[in-house]
């Protein structure tokens, strides 16, 4: 593969990371669920609610 391949293909990975992540948080704030994540070594619970509020300060 060349270079300019495999950029592409990374790319096409990131982007498809990106959706499954976002789609991850739609389908935990429709089901008003928590999403378990490891940050720095520690197991973290964020609420739906919190989810929501992280989405409108991003966009």
């Amino acid at each position: 593969m060349s270079d300019l391949e495999l950029q592409q293909l990374q790319e096409k990975i990131d982007s498809g990371v990106r959706l499954a992540q976002r789609r991850l948080i739609e389908r935990t704030i429709k089901e008003n669920g928590d999403l378990v994540v490891e940050h720095e070594g520690e197991i973290m619970h964020i609420k739906a609610e919190e989810l929501e509020e992280m989405r409108v300060e991003i966009q």
